[in-house]
């Protein structure tokens, strides 16, 4: 399970993170703590938030890449059948889904709830992983 501090979280729903500390009193979104126990939000839960207000996220990946088409969003689903994978974003208003090889989709340790980065060229979509997975 994905889990993001509370800054994480207000960053990619571009919202303040007093925002977020709101919904979690109000009981929009769920809290709880991390082992160091800063107060921390569900991956899962904070996609489903993402794909409603259809927010813009910045990429954080720090990838340099000659891909000019990049967006950075939450991975909303993954369903691997066989040798492929079909993962969906949700990135800002845009929705996104690759397929891919499920051996890519494990190595990337992809789920509902994590944040990743499409890049589109051609007709190829990849999807890249921040380096602290």
């Amino acid at each position: 399970m994905s889990r993001l501090r509370i800054g994480q979280a207000a960053r990619f729903l571009g919202v303040s993170d007093d925002t977020v500390r709101r919904w979690i009193a109000d009981g929009r979104i769920t809290g709880g703590r991390d082992e160091s126990n800063r107060v921390v939000v569900d991956g899962r839960e904070l996609a489903a938030i993402a794909q409603e207000s259809g927010a813009t996220l910045d990429d954080p990946s720090g990838v340099l890449s000659s891909a000019r088409n990049r967006f950075t969003g939450l991975v909303t689903d993954v369903v691997v059948d066989g040798v492929m994978a079909q993962v969906s974003l949700q990135c800002g208003p845009y929705r996104v889904v690759s397929l891919m090889s499920a051996e890519a989709c494990r190595e990337l340790d992809l789920e509902a709830g994590i944040v990743a980065t499409a890049s589109v060229k051609a007709t190829m979509i990849s999807i890249d992983r921040p380096q602290e997975h």
